[in-house]
């Protein structure tokens, strides 16, 4: 019985086997490369570089224990992934179990999907633009869009928490991979917030009621002490730079900005950041300070970067002191990773007090930093990059004005200013901060108590940003 009993198993891995080989008969050398960047992580890769074939991919797949004849879940997934669906019936699967599967038994990462996906929309002028940006860092050997990929992240320039670089690129060539970029980030995080069941803790709460709702753990999980934070240890703080415009060619001077300019100095002397003010910059020096302080050495020791602008606006955008209207987007990109190496992956802080809209009738010692109101408000979302670890705080929602008292500065900076004085030394970290911020302002209103403001932040910051509690006291 014994004998017969080994036999069977034998030709039972044969057969196996001959299904293996059918499949391989199948794919292609572009089929293959898809397979062997699909297994990165997954199998070792050295003994994915000397894969020339798909059998040679499934013999690793079997060694590694990711494939078998009772188990070819993960083959099947991969073939599934590449489009090769009609060879699914050899592993006794169909499209519609795969799919039902996948959230379940899926191996590849969400990242590796993400590459995969981006590479087969990368064509050979955009692969050609994106190694021409990338030139100094790269061999000169001749890429696909998945080697090229690999190779990024060989070389440690992207990671599964880090795709400023891949953003950058995306933005310069072909930006509408940005939106799967983003989509892969929200994927993550409710991946993370909702981490996978695996089957035998599946097969156990089947048919149970739901005792505490997936809401729930998301609060629980959110309210945990172990969230990331920036590192906030280097060599200095960072930069913090103020573009203080107080008078225009023909538009009305900002009495009061001075207030602003002065409370803003201090707290980020303060907070231990080197502070750069311009006063009544015109669009042209605008320019040669955004060129001077992008390129400025400084911050490649530095922990974080501030830049504020006081002065007139107009929806999504600011005004110089010789009043050309400059988008603040166009602003910030100079900041991207791209732009900014030295910044890459640390926090970047914009905080605007400019109107974003329309003009009103104010008090005699309220004015508001408003210009037209005929335009229509634009997403303050269009206002930042598309990239990671940005935060635009504006003193009000696009499409409204703004006040500044005459003599006590803006009713967004002050307030700012004042809660970071109490609230860092509490630890708070910025978002909290910012939302303390609105509250405040939120319940201000005129001398004759009909107006008000609302501040609006917009963030792409990936993780807590909370500044280190300065030693010495602060009189302001």
């Amino acid at each position: 019985m014994k004998s017969q009993g080994s036999s069977s198993d034998k030709n039972c891995k044969v057969s196996f086997r001959k299904k293996l080989l059918i499949i391989d008969s199948d794919l292609g050398v572009e089929d293959v490369e898809r397979l062997k960047f699909l297994c990165i992580g997954l199998v070792p890769n050295k003994k994915l570089e000397k894969s020339s074939s798909a059998s040679d991919v499934f013999e690793h797949l079997l060694a590694e224990d990711l494939l078998s004849e009772g188990d070819s879940f993960f083959l099947a997934e991969l073939l599934y992934i590449i489009g090769q669906k009609k060879l699914l019936q050899y592993l006794n699967y169909t499209e519609e179990k795969v799919e039902q599967l996948l959230p379940i038994q899926g191996k590849v990462s969400l990242f590796r999907n993400l590459l995969y996906e981006l590479s087969q929309g990368i064509d050979s002028e955009d692969l050609k633009n994106m190694i021409f940006l990338l030139n100094d860092s790269l061999p000169k050997t001749e890429m696909t869009s998945l080697s090229f990929l690999a190779l990024l992240e060989k070389q440690d320039k992207i990671d599964e928490d880090n795709l400023t670089c891949l953003e950058d690129l995306c933005e310069m060539v072909v930006p509408k991979f940005l939106r799967n970029i983003e989509k892969y980030k929200r994927e993550k995080a409710a991946q993370i917030v909702t981490p996978p069941v695996d089957k035998e803790a599946e097969s156990l709460y089947q048919g149970e009621e739901e005792l505490v709702s997936q809401t729930d753990i998301k609060t629980f999980l959110e309210a945990l002490p172990w969230a990331p934070t920036y590192r906030m240890n280097r060599n200095h703080r960072g930069l913090c730079v103020i573009v203080n415009n107080h008078r225009f060619i023909s538009l009305r001077d900002r009495r009061g900005t001075h207030k602003d300019a002065e409370i803003l100095t201090g707290v980020f002397q303060w907070l231990g950041f080197t502070v750069h003010i311009y006063n009544d910059v015109t669009k042209g020096e605008m320019e040669e300070v955004l060129q001077k302080e992008k390129c400025n050495p400084a911050h490649a020791d530095g922990d974080c970067f501030v830049f504020c602008i006081l002065t007139h606006g107009e929806d999504g955008a600011v005004y110089s002191s010789d009043e050309a209207l400059i988008p603040i987007r166009e602003i910030m990109s100079h900041f991207t990773a791209l732009q900014c190496p030295g910044l890459a992956e640390k926090p970047k802080l914009f905080f605007i007090q400019a109107c974003q809209g329309e003009k009103i009738q104010l008090s005699k010692s309220i004015e508001a930093d408003a210009l037209n109101p005929e335009q229509a408000p634009t997403s303050l979302q269009d206002s930042i990059p598309v990239e990671a670890d940005f935060l635009l705080g504006l003193a009000t929602v696009p499409g409204y004005v703004s006040f500044r008292h005459v003599e006590e500065g803006s009713w967004y900076i002050q307030s700012l200013c004042n809660h970071l004085k109490v609230l860092v030394p509490r630890e708070e970290d910025i978002l909290s901060i910012l939302t303390a911020v609105n509250d405040d302002v939120s319940r201000r209103v005129d001398k004759e108590g009909t107006k008000k403001q609302m501040p609006q932040p917009a963030f792409t910051l990936r993780k807590k940003l909370v500044f280190p509690v300065p030693l010495d006291a602060l009189s302001l």
